[in-house]
Formats: structure tokens, C-alpha cells, sequence
């Protein structure tokens, strides 16, 4: 079984900048691609990026230039840091790890961190 553990997320003034942190730890046989989603109030689960265990990145719609996801293998941990924040990247943000063993995928979810950014 995989846990992950997402952590960083609170309250920060528009303009400001947070770092999240997303761990996956337990019986790990190979994660590849980490990333995280967000869901605003109201809204659908967006895409805001993935990493892969290469190094290969990708950012959801709108997502790329005020994001920055990274990753460290040796902790199978991720990092999204954010910068010039705004309101409407209130949200709760979720990670996932997909694990790979043979002959099947499995994608494991956080319970999400929650960011508010006070209008």
C-alpha cells in the first residue's frame, strides 16, 4: 500500500508565493509520474502539473509560467511552488503517485492541502 501526503497549503495574500509538498511512502515498488490536480469551489479537478520519474514535465491549461513543479526520486516527493498568487487559485490541491508494477498502473491520491487566497 502507498500513502500519499500532501502539506504546505494555507492562507496567502494575493501576490505572495506558497511551496507545496506531496510525500509517498509505504510499500513502493516503482512510482513514474507524480503530479498534482486542484479543485476550486464549484468547479472540476483541473490538471495544474506532472513530473515524471525522468524528469519530464507538464502543466495543465493556464498553468505554466506561475507554476513550478519538481521532484526529488530519492523521497518520492514532489514540489509545486506558486508564485504571484491569486484568488482564484483558491482551492484544495491533491497529489498523486502512480505506481507501475508489472502488468498494471496504479494511481494513488492524497486528501488534498487546502490554499485560500483572500480576495
Amino acid at each position: 500500500q502507498v500513502q500519499v501526503v500532501e502539506s504546505g497549503g494555507g492562507s496567502v495574500q494575493a501576490g505572495g508565493s506558497l511551496r507545496l509538498t506531496c510525500a509517498a511512502s509505504g510499500s513502493i515498488f516503482s512510482i513514474n509520474v507524480m503530479g498534482w490536480y486542484r479543485q476550486a469551489p464549484g468547479k472540476q479537478r483541473e490538471l495544474v502539473a506532472y513530473v515524471t520519474s525522468g524528469g519530464i514535465t507538464n502543466y495543465g491549461d493556464n498553468m505554466e509560467g506561475r507554476f513550478t513543479i519538481s521532484r526529488d526520486n530519492a523521497k518520492n516527493t514532489i514540489y509545486l511552488h506558486v508564485d504571484s498568487l491569486k484568488p482564484e487559485d483558491t482551492a484544495v490541491y491533491y497529489c498523486y503517485a502512480d505506481e507501475v508494477r508489472v502488468g498494471s498502473v496504479h494511481a494513488y491520491w492524497g486528501r488534498g492541502t487546502q490554499v485560500t487566497v483572500p480576495s
